[in-house]
């Protein structure tokens, strides 16, 4: 769990009639987990940022450096 500082992006979908959310230090797909509720889509979040930082070091990938976002 150390290695989860990472921003999360969570954001409701009229399309698909959930939450979507999103990683934006990594780079590649906007979305990458979604839920029905928020909570289920925090807790399928902090699930595929466990399986992606996974795949990074898995195929020995450096992991991008977490940002400092700004907060108005």
């Amino acid at each position: 769990m150390s290695k989860l500082k990472y921003a999360m992006v969570s954001q409701w979908s009229d399309e698909d009639d959930c939450f979507l959310v999103g990683f934006p230090d990594f780079p590649g797909q906007q979305w990458r987990t979604h839920g029905e509720t928020y909570k289920s889509a925090v807790i399928n979040a902090i699930e595929a940022l466990e399986s992606l930082i996974l795949a990074y070091e898995t195929t020995g990938d450096l992991l991008p450096e977490p940002k400092l976002h700004q907060v108005a």
